[in-house]
């Protein structure tokens, strides 16, 4: 029995171990279109995790994390670019996080005091006076074309294509060298969400969710656990869009509109509120779908392959007719979304692998014993 378990405590200490080589190993065999849609799903599990925190652990609404994104994406820009201050490049990414979990701060207030749908309305107005400033504002993003984005360097290092660069006899470009930091960023990221959540303030805003009288009755500070998660999910937005702004190579006001927050809680409803694994399936998911329906679009029925009219929908309104049936299916048969739908189906095999099988022989005395007739009354 001691051995047996000791071969699975050594499985499941081993499999994140072996999926982080796989993960490594990826750059060396997929190509760039592949290696695109990993990036793009990194960069928006980042973001989806923070959302996550804010809607699926503390309970408060947001349809305005395009905004964050926003602040973060145009943030490292204009700090590490010309016009603007020209900061060395890690610096200006840093810097981007914390003014994005600035903005945060600076709307804190509201949510603290308002929760449900109207916290949620307050939010969408950041939407559309983001996009209003990101159009007006062209000094500093460049107006309706955007901004190119300056590529990252770290200690000499660049992570883009203008230096060549080989290993093992592949070529690294542009997307090798981000995939590798993409993934640092999002194992911090993972790490850091599961650690809030594990913690004292995990449990604070599970019991701030769940009643805010309970929670108050109990000693947490209602309005500062609000406000400290609308921060945190802020910066979570901002890592996000830096890492979205050095996957495009250029930030577009048009990208961070409405229809970004609405995908983003598709993300976190898909996979699983509360949950950092279902907000990463879920951003997987979202991120993936339309990119691969573009890509085999001659390939599939009813969708129409991109410049062409030879289906009736495109493979963009395809994906999201898609995901939003997902929704629907998941509301009605998994509301705990797909990590919830996958940890149930785990615990179910492991029930019947460890069930002892039925006995269906009879006992010694069951099989020895003979058959007692009814004894007939004495007339």
């Amino acid at each position: 029995m001691s051995e047996r378990l000791s071969r699975a405590r050594a499985i499941r200490l081993g499999r994140p171990f072996a999926a982080v080589a796989v993960l490594c190993a990826l750059p060396f065999y997929l190509d760039a279109f592949w290696l695109r849609i990993g990036l793009f799903s990194m960069a928006a599990a980042v973001g989806a995790v923070g959302l996550g925190l804010l809607s699926g652990t503390a309970g408060q609404l947001s349809l305005g994390h395009a905004f964050f994104l926003a602040v973060g994406a145009y943030g490292y820009v204009w700090l590490a670019g010309e016009p603007g201050p020209g900061l060395p490049t890690v610096v200006a990414a840093v810097l981007a996080v914390l003014l994005a979990g600035a903005a945060g701060g600076l709307f804190s207030p509201v949510a603290g005091r308002v929760r449900g749908i109207y916290l949620g309305v307050a939010t969408l107005a950041l939407v559309f006076l983001g996009h209003h400033v990101l159009l007006t504002a062209d000094s500093v993003t460049g107006g309706f074309n955007g901004r190119s984005v300056p590529p990252l360097e770290v200690g000499g290092f660049s992570f883009s294509a203008d230096s060549e660069l080989t290993l093992l006899g592949v070529p690294f470009g542009a997307e090798e060298r981000l995939w590798y930091l993409g993934l640092a960023l999002f194992a911090v990221t993972w790490f850091t969400a599961r650690g809030l959540l594990r913690g004292r303030p995990g449990r604070a805003l599970v019991a701030l969710r769940d009643s805010e009288t309970a929670a108050a009755v109990m000693g947490v500070d209602v309005s500062r656990y609000r406000s400290a998660a609308f921060v945190v999910s802020s910066m979570y937005a901002g890592l996000a869009g830096v890492l979205l702004a050095l996957s495009f190579r250029r930030v577009v006001p048009d990208y961070f509109g409405l229809v970004l927050s609405v995908d983003y809680l598709a993300m976190i409803v898909i996979g699983g509120l509360g949950s950092v694994a279902g907000a990463t399936v879920g951003a997987v998911f979202v991120t993936a779908l339309p990119l691969l329906m573009t890509r085999y679009a001659d390939q599939l029925p009813l969708v129409a392959a991109p410049g062409t009219t030879d289906g009736p929908v495109g493979p963009t309104e395809a994906a999201r007719y898609l995901y939003g049936a997902s929704i629907v299916l998941i509301l009605l048969f998994a509301p705990d979304g797909l990590h919830g739908l996958v940890r149930r189906l785990r615990a179910r095999l492991r029930r019947s692998r460890t069930a002892p099988p039925p006995s269906n022989a009879t006992s010694p005395s069951q099989s020895t014993a003979p058959a007692v007739r009814a004894k007939e009354p004495t007339p």
